[in-house]
C-alpha cells in the first residue's frame, strides 16, 4: 500500500461564488471541477498536485475562526491548510497581493525550515503559504524537549503493529458504486474537458 499526496482538502462553505473569487481570482488556482444539484455544490480547486473543494448547499455557514496553531479548548480536529510557494519574492508577492485586496496577513515568521504568512478566506478557513528553507536529508528531524520513544523508531513504518492482511479483495469485486458526481465524468468526456486515466481506461475496455 503506497500514499503518495494528499487529492483533496474538503471543506463548506455559504458563499460559494466569493470562495472562486477567492481561490481563483485572488490566489490564482485553478477552478478545476465542479458539481451541482438540487442546491447542492460540490467545486474543487487546483493547486500543484493537490485540489482544494468546497460544499456550498442551503444551511451552510461560516466556520468559527481560530488562528494558526493557536490552542483550544474546542473539539476541533482541523487547524489549517498551507500551501507552498518556490522563492522568497513568491512568498512576499502572495502577501502583497493579499493585503492590496485587503486581506490581513500575520508574518512572515521563521520556522526554521519554513517562512509562513497567515490569513484567512472569506469562510474564515486559516490558510497559510510557505517558503520551503531546509531540506531534511535525514528524516525525521525533530526538536522536541520531551521526545516521543515512539519518533525514535524512526521515519519509515514499524512492522508487527497491526494486523496483515488475511482476505484481500478479489479482483472481481473491486468495483465501486455510482455516487455524487457521477455523471460529471460523462459530461467532461462529452464536452471535450477531459479524458480518461489509462489505468480506468483499460478497465473499461475490459468490461465491453
Amino acid at each position: 500500500m503506497t500514499l503518495t499526496g494528499i487529492n483533496h482538502l474538503a471543506f463548506i462553505t455559504p458563499d460559494l461564488e466569493g470562495t472562486v473569487r477567492f481561490y481563483r481570482d485572488l490566489l490564482g488556482m485553478e477552478l478545476h471541477a465542479g458539481i451541482g444539484h438540487d442546491g447542492y455544490r460540490h467545486y474543487f480547486f487546483r493547486c500543484g498536485n493537490t485540489q482544494v473543494a468546497f460544499f456550498a448547499y442551503d444551511g451552510a455557514a461560516v466556520m468559527e475562526r481560530k488562528f494558526h496553531g493557536s490552542p483550544t479548548d474546542r473539539p476541533l480536529g482541523f487547524d489549517h491548510v498551507s500551501f507552498t510557494t518556490g522563492s522568497r519574492e513568491e512568498l512576499f508577492a502572495v502577501k502583497d497581493r493579499l493585503e492590496a485586496a485587503g486581506v490581513k496577513v500575520t508574518g512572515a515568521v521563521d520556522h526554521g525550515t519554513i517562512w509562513s504568512i497567515y490569513f484567512f478566506d472569506p469562510n474564515n478557513i486559516p490558510l497559510e503559504v510557505s517558503w520551503e528553507i531546509l531540506e531534511v536529508t535525514r528524516p525525521p528531524a525533530i526538536s522536541d524537549d520531551e521526545p516521543l520513544a515512539i519518533a525514535a523508531e524512526g521515519a519509515d513504518p514499524q512492522p508487527g503493529h497491526w494486523p496483515e492482511v488475511t482476505a484481500p479483495t478479489p479482483p472481481a469485486e473491486m468495483t465501486a458504486h455510482a455516487g455524487n458526481g457521477y455523471d460529471m465524468r460523462d459530461a467532461a468526456l462529452r464536452e471535450g474537458r477531459g479524458r480518461l486515466k489509462p489505468d480506468y481506461a483499460r478497465l473499461v475496455k475490459a468490461a465491453e
